[in-house]
């Protein structure tokens, strides 16, 4: 047998022999019972979710202090006049029974209306919406496409204790802007990119060029907490005895990396990266304030001032449902690299 055989032959024995390597099924047939199970466990964890969001949602919002009735009605209105918007506004039913009405509009699709603006819940959302998903959307890719690379060089870069200045300087740094509160963050580019160096607006949404700073605002610290586990991860699994001996066989940098030690560190990363990512949309409340920008983040606010309850309970209901998804997306990513994650047998 010929030298690239026999090589072969060895390569095949460590991709099967991995930490992430699955064994196929017998019979050539993907046994599809690990899916099978994963989606009845995960369906019903995805419906403990939404119920105890929909309760949050809708309890945690009388508990804001003041009375919405005072606020739609205005400094001057008269007590009868409050009190004729309490009936109208069904301010004035039992709790239980506004709950029911809640749950039965969120059946149908209503998420009410306005107490501000008599305008419908979900038309205030549509509005808005594209707004914030534009710019969560786009810091997400922003976040992966440069944390996991980031992490991963540094990782390469010093394992085995090579280049300590170069592992001591990342931590610092990734940790600093990881401690950093994402308004200091935005304030900070507004005033470097916008004030000083005049190269970006500093606020509004009337052009491409908007968008950058609000995503960099929203991306920065993600991108470091992501970047950090990566670069830990990296180094933990360019240790390990498969790849030592892929390494030994002088394997290609690429597939050495990308085919074998990618896939097995992205398993922890990507479960921290499911929660971080899914916080960034609450993060959007914070940057759009910041930046201006004219989407859930900002309504929410003017929601709160005002004690607009149907607004804020539709906000923060669209918001915890896309984090939700968000999850489950993110999990099933994690299925596909490494079967092992989704807790059945695909090992076996």
């Amino acid at each position: 047998m010929t030298e690239p055989t026999m090589l072969s032959k060895e390569v095949q024995i460590l991709e099967s022999t991995a930490p992430g390597a699955t064994k196929r099924p017998r019979g050539g047939a993907l046994s599809l019972s690990p899916w099978a199970d994963y989606a009845f466990r995960r369906a019903g964890g995805v419906l403990l979710s939404v119920v105890l969001l929909v309760v949050v949602t809708f309890f945690m919002v009388p508990l804001i202090p003041g009375d919405p009735a005072v606020a739609v009605a205005g400094a001057d209105a008269t007590t009868e006049q409050i009190e004729a918007i309490r009936n109208s506004l069904g301010l004035n039913d039992p709790l239980y029974v506004q709950f029911i009405s809640y749950v039965g509009g969120l059946f149908t699709g209503d998420l009410g209306e306005s107490f501000a603006y008599s305008t419908s819940v979900s038309q205030i959302i549509a509005t808005k919406l594209p707004f914030t998903a534009e710019l969560a959307v786009l810091g997400i890719i922003l976040v992966l496409l440069v944390s996991v690379p980031a992490g991963m060089l540094v990782g390469i870069l010093t394992r085995g204790g090579r280049k300590k200045w170069l592992d001591v300087s990342f931590g610092m740094l990734t940790g600093f802007f990881q401690a950093v509160p994402q308004y200091v963050v935005s304030t900070m580019l507004v005033v470097v990119f916008a004030i000083i160096l005049k190269v970006l607006p500093a606020a509004g949404a009337a052009s491409l060029s908007a968008l950058i700073l609000p995503v960099i605002g929203l991306s920065i610290a993600p991108i470091c907490s992501i970047a950090r586990v990566v670069r830990r991860e990296t180094s933990t699994v360019l240790e390990q005895d498969y790849l030592r001996t892929a390494r030994g066989w002088r394997l290609p940098s690429l597939r050495l990396y990308a085919r074998h030690a990618l896939p097995n560190l992205l398993t922890t990363a990507l479960t921290l990266a499911g929660l971080i990512l899914a916080g960034m949309l609450g993060g959007a409340i914070i940057v759009e304030n910041v930046f201006n920008w004219p989407g859930l983040g900002r309504e929410i606010v003017t929601a709160i001032v005002n004690k607009d309850y149907p607004v804020i309970q539709g906000i923060i209901l669209v918001l915890g449902f896309l984090a939700i998804v968000l999850n489950l997306l993110v999990d099933v990513i994690l299925g596909l690299i490494d079967p092992r994650t989704l807790g059945g047998k695909s090992n076996g």
